[in-house]
């Protein structure tokens, strides 16, 4: 928890010395960071969702054999 604190504060030092535009820069790459991540979790919840219904198919005893591959 300190050691995020420090980055934390590290980071705010960082800000507070650029310039208002390259702030609004970094606030941009922010926001595209977290919609690319939103992103990935929406298309990754289907499959999530489907993984107990493939292992029933993909854990049986007819194709062990596979899995020694």
């Amino acid at each position: 928890m300190a050691l995020e604190c420090k980055h934390i504060h590290k980071l705010i030092d960082k800000l507070e010395a650029l310039s208002p535009e390259r702030v609004a820069e970094v606030e941009d790459f922010i926001d595209f960071i977290q919609q690319r991540d939103q992103g990935r979790q929406l298309s990754r919840a289907p499959e999530k969702s489907a993984e107990p219904a493939f292992t029933k198919v993909w854990d049986n005893q007819d194709d062990a054999v596979y899995d020694q591959l």
